[in-house]
């Protein structure tokens, strides 16, 4: 038997075994300028360091209570690399992250990424780091570090997969919710972007389901395909709601709206002895969740605990101080809705009156 080139040789290679550590830093030294550019106060340090760091004081805080979330975008990374559309996919990863620490009344401080694939290719990496930087942009957080891994034999030519993590910071006694919510507060609704990043393995099995495929006409948005409307990012509530929160101090509890959609994400932020009473009517959902819906035919309780169904966060309110929060969130280019009310009695947390209008 001959001897095999391990054996009989000092030449195999990493790039041999299927790991291009010269790729890698081709994506380094590309990413260095967007990670630049979401640089912040209290994030001052370079890429490329065993560890980012971050200055809360210099960032203003003076008894902050940190506030840590993580997530990852599921099986919208299928729609991403079928479709060849990795930029948004890093502000959905942003999104998902961020909008949990500020419905806890975190300013988000920093993000990190991870990064994971069978072959590495600079490209498409580059494109979903300059998405992640886009978002960190729109949150107000410095991309401040983050892991590339190129693992061989875990994943299929062309496939990766996406993880975030970030840590905002929320002064002492200004942490969400608060204990006041009660019987009488309004519900006010924020319009989400369309499917954002949850319900998508559902998306996909419609999908097949119908014999479609993502290059086709979208027929309800003129001039987009399925595969564009699809991919639409996941909105970034952040500034605006910090802006709401700073300018009226009304806000007394923020729900994002996830998978689980409104009847799971609510009660995380209700009193035991508190429900919530939603009137369906006052929603105005994207046109892609009545074609999910009709398509598939998908009934309207499944939509609910499935997709946000066209609300991104409710946000629980004082009767009095709803107009002006509501007016903030406006200015700062949100769509916002009345959708309900606080009752008292907490046998059923979410309770619906009317419909959304999807014959599926």
């Amino acid at each position: 038997m001959s001897p095999s080139k391990a054996e009989g040789s000092n030449g195999l290679t990493y790039a041999d075994a299927g790991v291009d550590i010269d790729a890698g830093n081709a994506l380094v030294d590309r990413i260095k300028p967007l990670v630049k550019a979401t640089s912040r106060p209290g994030a001052d340090s370079d890429i490329g360091g065993f560890g980012g760091l971050f200055d809360l004081k210099r960032a203003g805080f003076h008894d902050p209570i940190l506030v840590a979330a993580n997530d990852g975008v599921g099986t919208k990374l299928k729609i991403a690399i079928e479709t060849g559309q990795h930029r948004t996919v890093g502000i959905d990863l942003v999104a998902m992250c961020v909008n949990d620490l500020v419905v806890q009344g975190a300013e988000p401080l920093f993000f990190l990424d991870y990064f994971a694939t069978g072959a590495l290719d600079v490209d498409t990496a580059s494109d979903v780091v300059a998405g992640i930087a886009d978002g960190c942009k729109l949150a107000g957080a410095a991309l401040i570090g983050g892991e590339t891994a190129e693992m061989p034999g875990m994943y299929s030519d062309g496939d990766y997969d996406l993880a975030g993590f970030s840590v905002g910071a929320v002064e002492r006694g200004q942490i969400l919710p608060r204990s006041d919510v009660a019987e009488g507060d309004v519900l006010l609704g924020l319009a989400s972007s369309g499917v954002h990043s949850n319900g998508y393995s559902m998306v996909r099995k419609i999908m097949e389901l119908a014999g479609l495929s993502w290059s086709d006409n979208a027929p309800f948005e003129t001039g987009k395909s399925l595969g564009e409307v699809l991919m639409e990012p996941t909105r970034i509530y952040v500034k605006p709601l910090l802006a709401a929160l700073k300018e009226t101090g009304g806000i007394k509890a923020l729900a994002h709206i996830t998978g689980g959609g409104l009847p799971e994400n609510l009660p995380r932020v209700l009193p035991d002895d508190c429900s919530a009473r939603i009137d369906l009517s006052m929603i105005d959902p994207p046109a892609v969740f009545s074609w999910l819906a009709q398509t598939g035919g998908v009934a309207e309780s499944e939509m609910l605990r499935t997709f946000n169904c066209g609300v991104g966060m409710v946000i629980a309110v004082s009767r009095d101080e709803a107009d002006a929060v509501a007016g903030v969130l406006r200015d700062n280019g949100e769509t916002v809705a009345v959708i309900g009310r606080i009752e008292a009695g907490g046998d059923t947390p979410v309770l619906f009156d009317n419909s959304l209008g999807f014959s599926g």
